[in-house]
């Protein structure tokens, strides 16, 4: 026979345990001031099976869990048969809803909520028998009583109460958080949210959300706690508009209570307005007397004025001393004649004193109207494979304030819609070559001197050219070497010595058909092909073992060219072999799988696969030492419709493959779906 078991009775007194865990006085046999903190059960002990007459002992009890085998409770006069055991408790459900009650005695136990008997298994026994019922339990505050009766025999008694949690079964949504406030610190510019912890015994935790005056709560949370009943926002714009929030609180069946009802903060304005745009293309010719500034007007609602600086010097320093004029928009001014150049700057400013950086920068020159004597003698032009290329004799003198000569284009030379450009500046030598001037039309060229204030010299004779524009493609690039690498191919080749050349393209040709079909390889950013302008590049592309060819051609700056069916050299390489030898991946029910070089993975839930019935996640690393894949991360399926995990331990430069499988709420995993990273 088993010896009794006694978890809260210890002889002839009993130590009782508050709800927050620190130890009662002991209980004498008959008290009946014995208070136990909800959700702990009052547990009375009574020599009789009808709960009559004076308890023989009262004391508290957080587990109905008891086995006195034959003998009697440890309370002084308890028989070892024909006894009771009361548990009661009061306590609040919060919303309330689906419940599992499983019990289990030997011999008799009754379980009533609020009076109401919802198990009932009342019978002198030989065995333990067991019962679960599920029960709904309502919203507040309800009494939970649990009778226990022992006529001959052994005894035991077993009771547990817990909410379903399935989402199929659990309908019911939680309470709408209590005790909300809001608390905005100007000093730290963070909000404090705090509110009332929820009874529901399901809860998952709460979500904070955040709108802006005006505007609807987003779908996704500001931020998501568990057991925290307060959050701080750090993130909330210093603008000085005025910002609403409101806590949910959700379950594990994923019901979510509504929001609590608004409060709102007016932030501190700490967002100064944007530079004002279009300062800078202000100018004038020469050495004017006066100056005006002209911007772009500010769309900021609380702007106050706009400040005006200037200075001798950049970049143009925001004082006092440099602080010209406050202005409503635009600026007339005079423009000192000093000789100095001067710089001019203008600040928006809003209504609480913010004041923005400094805007682009106009420049004047003053005072220095004379020309440097330096003129371009003698100058030609003729046009090559490099462009349209001018010369021109060195000036017999030059002025201390050269700064080299410009040359200008006009195109449409002669007519009312003619256009004048600056396609040269600072030239400090005798020649100058435009690259690429729009082939099919005449030019009109002209080289000028120009002093560090931009006063111009005497310009050269106008020379007319017309345009044919080159339609060679520049030749053959040698050398071309391609080796293959864990994480792409890296190419390398000799120097073009095209007098025009712009760029090199590299060309990956995949064998398709007993045929090679090149095409370009792409530049991340935008897409386009790749303008390489050194003699070497690398192609990230996964070491899959691929036979591939590479053909690198360079590019004038017409863009002619040749490709590998005219000329251009081409060079086979089979790519390092560095996939998974385990079987090919059948795939798992998710959508959109992709990674970058930085290892960051990311995908969609196919919608084949319901969302309710995913739990998470498996992410498996392919490891070539013991050719197996190793689990590395389990990504939980949270509350979003798109996931993604970083792998800190990406290894670099290599070929890196992954699998990303499916966890279901049943215990299943999924198929795997395969993808590989290429690493720097």
């Amino acid at each position: 026979m088993n010896r009794p078991r006694v978890t809260t009775v210890a002889t002839a007194a009993a130590v009782v345990l508050a709800a927050a865990g620190s130890l009662l006085a002991t209980a004498s046999p008959s008290s009946a001031a014995v208070t136990c903190a909800s959700p702990v059960f009052k547990r009375t002990f009574y020599a009789n099976t009808t709960f009559t007459g004076t308890p023989k002992g009262t004391d508290c009890d957080s587990v109905i869990d008891q086995n006195w085998g034959t003998g009697a409770p440890g309370y002084k006069g308890m028989p070892s048969n024909d006894f009771g055991v009361r548990w009661a408790t009061t306590r609040d459900f919060g919303s309330g809803g689906p419940f599992t009650f499983t019990a289990s005695s030997r011999d008799g136990i009754r379980v009533y909520v609020d009076g109401v008997r919802k198990v009932d298994l009342w019978k002198n026994v030989a065995d333990t028998v067991s019962r679960t019922t599920y029960v709904t339990i309502p919203s507040g505050t309800h009494s939970l009583r649990i009778d226990f009766v022992n006529w001959t025999g052994a005894a035991n008694v077993r009771f547990a109460y817990a909410p379903r949690t399935t989402a199929t079964v659990d309908k019911v949504k939680p309470l709408v958080p209590t005790g909300t406030t809001v608390t905005y610190s100007p000093v730290t510019t963070s909000t404090k949210v705090s509110w009332a912890k929820n009874k529901e015994m399901d809860l998952a935790g709460y979500r904070v959300y955040r709108r802006l005056k005006g505007s609807a709560y987003p779908s996704a949370p500001l931020a998501t706690t568990t057991t925290s009943t307060s959050y701080t926002d750090t993130t909330a714009p210093k603008d000085g508009n005025v910002y609403y929030y409101e806590v949910r609180a959700y379950d594990k069946a994923g019901n979510a209570s509504s929001g609590t009802a608004d409060l709102g903060v007016t932030t501190t304005d700490r967002t100064a307005p944007a530079p004002p745009k279009g300062v800078e293309d202000n100018w004038a010719m020469g050495s004017p007397t006066k100056i005006t500034l002209y911007w772009d007007g500010n769309g900021e609602p609380d702007l106050a004025e706009y400040r005006v600086y200037r200075s001798t010097s950049t970049p143009v320093a925001l004082t006092p001393a440099n602080r010209l004029a406050s202005s409503g928009g635009g600026y007339t001014g005079p423009l000192p004649q000093t000789g100095d150049v001067y710089y001019y700057v203008v600040t928006a400013v809003d209504t609480s004193g913010n004041e923005s950086a400094a805007s682009g920068t106009a420049m004047y020159y003053s005072d220095d109207l004379t020309g440097p004597v330096d003129t371009a003698l003698g100058a030609r032009a003729s046009e090559s494979e490099a462009g349209v290329t001018l010369t021109w004799d060195a000036s017999a003198g030059t002025s201390p304030d050269f700064a080299g000569y410009s040359v200008f284009r006009t195109s449409r030379p002669g007519t009312s819609n003619s256009q004048r450009s600056e396609v040269g500046k600072g030239i400090k030598g005798t020649s100058f070559t435009d690259p690429a001037p729009p082939a099919g039309a005449t030019y009109s060229y002209q080289v000028v001197a120009l002093d560090h204030e931009g006063n111009g010299g005497t310009p050269s004779v106008p020379l007319s050219v017309t345009v044919v524009g080159n339609t060679t493609a520049p030749a053959s690039v040698t050398g071309v070497k391609a080796v293959p690498k864990a994480n792409g191919v890296s190419l390398s080749w000799d120097a073009s010595g095209d007098p025009g050349l712009a760029h090199y393209l590299v060309l990956r040709g995949v064998l398709t058909d007993g045929q090679w079909m090149y095409s370009p390889v792409l530049h991340p950013a935008d897409f386009r092909p790749w303008k390489v302008e050194g003699t070497a590049f690398h192609d990230h592309v996964p070491a899959d073992g691929q036979q591939v060819r590479y053909s690198v051609v360079a590019v004038d700056q017409y863009g002619n060219q040749l490709t590998p069916a005219t000329g251009a050299t081409a060079v086979d390489v089979t790519e390092l072999d560095l996939r998974p030898t385990a079987p090919a991946a059948p795939g798992a029910p998710v959508a959109y799988l992709g990674a970058d070089q930085n290892g960051w993975l990311s995908w969609a839930l196919a919608g084949t696969e319901s969302l309710s019935e995913v739990t998470g996640f498996a992410i498996h690393r392919w490891n070539p030492v013991t050719q197996a894949f190793d689990l590395v991360h389990t990504e939980p399926i949270g509350a979003g419709t798109t996931w993604g995990w970083k792998d800190p331990a990406l290894p670099p430069a290599s070929t890196v493959y992954y699998r990303v499988s499916v966890l279901r709420e049943d215990g299943t995993t999924s198929d795997a779906s395969e993808v590989a990273v290429v690493t720097r």
